[in-house]
């Protein structure tokens, strides 16, 4: 499995703003008002996951007073992150959306100003769940699969042509 990379997160998360501003521009004016903390939920997950990353990472490597930890829960925390990343990219590319739209016109509508710093929260919330969902698929690696370990047991330099 390969880890998730950012550039492949951010494509989505364009794509996704793209698409929702140009759904925003067409049906803006017949959208309720969106709440202050529509997106805090998305933080919130993002910060357990961050927190779950640490404890699991402490397992993993087997530190001092931690269980080890069954191979299942590790992928399945794997799993997690996988697709929290993509949530959190899809959300952050509908907030970006929101924002490109309401934030030139912030100045002259009061609603538009209102949904201003609701998505603004929103899109800091998705990125925190993106940002916790990579540091707990980071702390799921074993620590042979760490940078500067070679691949599969192979030797890299000189031993290969």
């Amino acid at each position: 499995m390969k880890q998730t990379r950012p550039r492949d997160l951010f494509a989505v998360g364009l794509v996704v703003a793209v698409l929702a501003n140009l759904g925003i521009r067409l049906s803006y004016g017949s959208l309720p008002q969106i709440p202050l903390l529509a997106g805090a939920t998305f933080g919130v997950l993002g910060i357990a996951e961050a927190i779950a990353g640490n404890a699991l990472r402490a397992r993993i490597r087997r530190r001092p007073g931690t269980e080890p930890v069954q191979p299942l829960v590790a992928a399945r925390a794997v799993m997690v992150a996988k697709a929290s990343a993509l949530a959190g990219a899809i959300m952050a590319g509908v907030w970006t959306g929101l924002l490109a739209h309401v934030l030139p016109q912030a100045g002259e509508i009061t609603a538009a100003s209102n949904d201003s710093l609701s998505g603004g929260i929103a899109l800091v919330c998705a990125l925190g769940l993106v940002a916790g969902a990579l540091w707990l698929e980071h702390c799921c690696r074993t620590p042979d699969d760490e940078p500067g370990d070679e691949p599969h047991g192979r030797a890299t330099g000189a031993d290969h042509p």
